[in-house]
Parts: structure tokens; C-alpha cells; sequence
């Protein structure tokens, strides 16, 4: 929480404080709100200083992380989750990677059931692309416990070895990959999908007696850990009525005999999450395991909508031909429709039908006119423009940046600028008083640090990559201005 001083004053904007309060009393289940990229974060800030979950919805995967890191300064880390999407299309006959099935289920069970702990506390924000919100997926997922040790516990060998296995760990000789475990006498190694390096756990008859990393290369330990913290490898478990139903299915369909005479079998085989419409009893929706008080936020809802029209339109043509292959180009023998992307506007009315407001932030046109949002906004929804323009991209001249953060102090603006670390921030200082531009850097700006008017101000900050410059009108006056992507100074 690094930056409270300034995330208050940019929430102190009229149209942005309009928009949490309606976010904090319920009465808009759907606003389009349009502002530049930089204002997003601070929007998500505001909604959770207004009591609610936030479910943060961005076009694409590297968005989604870039906007996890930006938050990371406004909102409690430890409270911020990242919900990856699958790899793989739904009927693809792939599997997707254990480490992203295991970061999805990590989510999952801190929503519904959040410990204590730091890692497996309550989450504020869940930030996903839009492909996660539209797959359907296995009923029940946050309720799959994980394996948990800690040192001091008592616990069976046996149980944990077939609690691992049923958890879709793999067993063998020596751990290599996430996913997989062995054991050696009184020690089980394991390596959890959401952990950097395998773990080992030495146990003295039934009590965990030392939990510790170890490396995959050489085997060698490396340091004494707190817990073992184990989430299921794959979100189709091979349960007795799993198996059950793929044998039925083999009898029926002799053309998916090589997926379920192993799936029966109880061996997990790649591509078996294609069949989970048909093995399993219901599907469902991301949005339907978030909390009552979520709150939905797109943003840049054009790109989403664009890109989930052709995810949609991608994996109709990818079921389509998959089945004519397998059945020698007849038609699909069974229906497994239930695991298909669903229509963004179709996962819209069924977020507002359950209560959970649907909100978008959209970006401005290319002439970056404040009167002319690009949104294409539904009919029936509200929309408002802050009062907030992207920055001219700079492109290296620093000269030209300067100049202007010059001016803008000289008409009473309060200038902050923004970088990703110490060393660039300092000498961004440096650069400044060069030019006869006071400015001095600090670590935070506090709520009890008020921004002043007659200097600039620079600390380092991860909420762009780049240097980040935001303009406000005069301490009492409302926010004007927000510029970005000044390009950050290179030392000589």
C-alpha cells in the first residue's frame, strides 16, 4: 500500500468517486466507464475500498499479469489472485499444463474456502482474460481440498500417498516435473503445481517431521519451508463415477475406446478434459463461484468482445472437425456442447441475473479526445468519460518531457512521476535539477503526505512498466489529467 496518497486523490475525481459509491450501494448493475489504460487500477482500488470483489477481466493473458503487477502497489498482494486460462481449446485432445491447472484451482479454493494464511487467504481480486470467463468448467473445483502438511502433523504414509494419487499426481522414481511425486522409505517428494521448486517431506513413523525445498537438477535440499501446499493437478478427477461413466461411453462409442479404456482404467490420459460434458454431471461458470459481492470489471471491452467471438468461432470449427475425423466424417455422436465457450453477452446477462454487476472500462478514440469514447456501448447502459487523457508517447525525448513536466508545474499542477525502480527514479532526479526543476524522490507518497504543487515528485513503482506521469489540477481542484509511457531516461 505504497501509494495511498496518491490512489486518494486520483479517487477523489467526481466521476470516479460517483462510480464507487454507485459501486458501494449496488444501484448500477451495468456502467461503461471510458478512460485511459493508466486509470484502471486505481478503478479496481476503488471498488474494493467500496467493499467488493472484484473479478478483473482483460483481453488477454499478458494483460491480465501486467494489470496483477500494477495492482500490486494499491491493493494488498497477498489479497490479489491471478485465475490463468487453459492452453488448450475445450475439445481439444490435450490436456493443459499441470502448473496452470493448479494456479486455477489454487483461486478457486481460496474463493470458496479461504484460509488464514498469506497464500491461502481471502482474495479482493481475481484478474483472468475474457477466455477463462467464458469456458465452462467442472462443477465443484473449489471444493477439491489440496494435500496440506505442515511439520508437526500426523498423517499416514499411506493416506498421503493415495490422497496424491487421487489427486491426479503422478508416482515416479524421481521427481522432475510439476505434477509428480515419489517416495524412498519415510520420504515423499513432491512438486506442487504453484511451487517454484519441488519439496520433500521426511516423516518419523506418522508425524511430518521437516518440510524443505529441493532442487531438480542435483536433488540437493536447499531451505526449510512452513507447509506443503498441494492443489489437484487436473480438473477432471478420476473418481469411481467418473470412471464409471467412461466405461458406458467406451461400450457406446467404439471410436473414443483409446480415451476411455484408460480413463476406466483409472490412468490419466492427455486430452481426457474433452470428455468432462459427458463424465461429469453439471458445468459452470467462473462467475458462478465468485463471491455474492463481486463485482465484474472488462476492461477494454471492444478487444474482449472481438477476441471472444473468435474464440468462440474457433473452438465450434475445431469440435466440428475433430469429430468428423474420429468418425470418419460423420456427425458428432455425442453432445458436448456443455464444454463449449459460451457468448461474452451470454455471460454478461447471467453475471447480472445472479447479482453481480457487469461493468467496462473502455479506452478513448485515436484522436484521444476526451468527448469521444470508442466504446460501443449496449443499449440501456449508462456511460461516462472521465476527465483523463493517455500522454503523447515521448518515444526518447526526454528534452520534450521534461519541457513539459516544467510547464505543467508552472501552471499548478501537482506532477508525480513514476518509475519501476530506485536507480531510474534517481536519476530521473538528477536529470531534473540539471534543468532547474525541483523535484525530490520519496519511497511512498503517504495519506499524510500531501503532493505538493511546487515541486516534482519521483519514486519508484510498479504500476507501469514504463515512466508514468500523472497530472492533477491544483490541491483542491479536481483531477484533469492523467499522462503515461513517458519513456524512461537511459544513463550515458
Amino acid at each position: 500500500m505504497r501509494l495511498t496518497g496518491l490512489a486518494d486523490a486520483v479517487l477523489a475525481d467526481p466521476t470516479l468517486a460517483a462510480a464507487v459509491e454507485d459501486a458501494r450501494t449496488g444501484a448500477l448493475p451495468a456502467l461503461d466507464l471510458t478512460g485511459p489504460p493508466a486509470l484502471r487500477p486505481f478503478l479496481v482500488k476503488g471498488l474494493v475500498e467500496a467493499g467488493r470483489t472484484v473479478l478483473a477481466v482483460t483481453p488477454t493473458a499478458r494483460e491480465a499479469e501486467d494489470l496483477v503487477a500494477a495492482l500490486g502497489d494499491l491493493v494488498d498482494p497477498a489479497e490479489i489472485g491471478y485465475y490463468p486460462s487453459w492452453e488448450t481449446l475445450p475439445h481439444e485432445r490435450l490436456s493443459p499444463r499441470s502448473d496452470t491447472v493448479g494456479r486455477r484451482l489454487a483461486i478457486l479454493r481460496r474463493l470458496r474456502h479461504p484460509g488464514s494464511g498469506p497464500t491461502d487467504g481471502p482474495l479482493r481480486v481475481v484478474v483472468t482474460p475474457v477466455r477463462s470467463v467464458l469456458q465452462p468448467q467442472v462443477k465443484g473445483l473449489g471444493d477439491l481440498a489440496p494435500v496440506a502438511l505442515a511439520p508437526g502433523d500426523t498423517a499416514p504414509l499411506e493416506d498421503v500417498v493415495r490422497r496424491l494419487a487421487d489427486a491426479a499426481y503422478s508416482r515416479v522414481d524421481l521427481v522432475e516435473k510439476r505434477g509428480e511425486f515419489a517416495v524412498r522409505g519415510g520420504i515423499v517428494d513432491i512438486f506442487p503445481p504453484t511451487e517454484e521448486h519441488p519439496l520433500r517431506v521426511e516423516f518419523w513413523g506418522d508425524d511430518v517431521d521437516e518440510i524443505r525445498s529441493f532442487a531438480v537438477a542435483d536433488q540437493r535440499t536447499l531451505e526449510t519451508v512452513d507447509r506443503l501446499w498441494a492443489p489437484p493437478c487436473r480438473e477432471l478427477l478420476l473418481t469411481d463415477e467418473v470412471r464409471r461413466r467412461a466405461a458406458e461411453l467406451g461400450q457406446q462409442h467404439p471410436q473414443l475406446v483409446e480415451l476411455t479404456d484408460k480413463i476406466a482404467a483409472g490412468i490419466a490420459v492427455e486430452g481426457m478434459e474433452s470428455l468432462a460434458p459427458v463424465l461429469v454431471d453439471e458445468m459452470e461458470l467462473l462467475v458462478d463461484l465468485m463471491p455474492e459481492d463481486t463485482h465484474v470489471l472488462v476492461v477494454d471491452p471492444e478487444r474482449a468482445r472481438s477476441r471472444a467471438h473468435d474464440l468462440v468461432a474457433t473452438s465450434e470449427e475445431f469440435l466440428g472437425a475433430s469429430w468428423a475425423a474420429a468418425a470418419g466424417g460423420g456427425t458428432a455422436p455425442i453432445d458436448l456442447g456443455a464444454a463449449s465457450y459460451r457468448a461474452i453477452g451470454d455471460v454478461r446477462q447471467h453475471s447480472i441475473g445472479l447479482g453481480r454487476p457487469w461493468w467496462t472500462m473502455s479506452p478513448f478514440g485515436l484522436d484521444g479526445g476526451l468527448d469521444t469514447p470508442v466504446s460501443d456501448v449496449p443499449d440501456g447502459v449508462e456511460s461516462r468519460a472521465l476527465p483523463a487523457r493517455p500522454a503523447e508517447s515521448y518515444r526518447g525525448d526526454l528534452e520534450a518531457a521534461i519541457k513539459d513536466i516544467e510547464q505543467w508545474r508552472r501552471d499548478g499542477y501537482r506532477v508525480v512521476v513514476v518509475h519501476p525502480g530506485h536507480g531510474p527514479a534517481q536519476r530521473m532526479t538528477e536529470v531534473l535539477a540539471e534543468h532547474d526543476v525541483p523535484a525530490r524522490l520519496v519511497d511512498e507518497v503517504g495519506a499524510e503526505d500531501p503532493l505538493a504543487t511546487d515541486v516534482v515528485m519521483l519514486q519508484p513503482f510498479a504500476l507501469q512498466e514504463t515512466l508514468a506521469l500523472l497530472r492533477f489540477e491544483r490541491w483542491n481542484d479536481v483531477l484533469a489529467t492523467i499522462r503515461e509511457a513517458i519513456a524512461c531516461p537511459q544513463r550515458r
